[in-house]
């Protein structure tokens, strides 16, 4: 052996010899494992939240193949608007507090580790109806392009419900 190349090794052959990247999700599934997994690495995202008092606060996460994660966090009474997301998906998680989301006329209490999917054209309006600030981790896919406000249709935050009962 007479070279650094005959005893190392071709320095351009090394990409074979790296593990594959891991390919990015294509199913409901694999964005809720997805969603999960980045959920539990609590180290990689509570030092990030901030928390803002005139509106919910959010910040890009991460980006991948066609889809954006999203860290948002709320205060008390700080919601989203009814809204769609276009031609997105999306799965979407509690990590901290509570959050309430208002839908089709019903309405659900999500607390950490709960998780509720979408698809493209979904209407439905979160709002943290608690006494505590709630964080939340958003997956679209596609990223998201678009979210469409919509007159409200019905969904009652518990501060609103207090008031139609005076």
């Amino acid at each position: 052996m007479n070279s650094d190349v005959e005893i190392a090794g071709d320095p351009l052959a090394l990409p074979h010899l790296m593990p594959p990247a891991p390919a990015h999700p294509t199913t409901v599934a694999g964005f809720a494992r997805l969603i999960r997994t980045i959920a539990a690495d609590s180290p990689g995202w509570a030092p990030l939240v901030q928390y803002d008092p005139v509106s919910r606060w959010y910040h890009r996460l991460r980006t991948g193949p066609g889809y954006e994660v999203w860290l948002l966090s709320w205060l008390p009474g700080q919601g989203s608007g009814r809204h769609d997301h276009g031609a997105s998906s999306g799965v979407f998680t509690v990590l901290d507090g509570e959050l309430t989301e208002h839908s089709q006329g019903q309405r659900h209490v999500l607390r950490p580790d709960a998780q509720r999917v979408f698809a493209p054209g979904y209407v439905h309006e979160v709002v943290n109806d608690g006494l505590a600030p709630a964080v939340s981790l958003h997956v679209y896919f596609p990223g998201l392009t678009e979210m469409a406000m919509h007159p409200s249709g019905g969904a009652c935050t518990a501060a609103a419900a207090a008031l139609a009962a005076d």
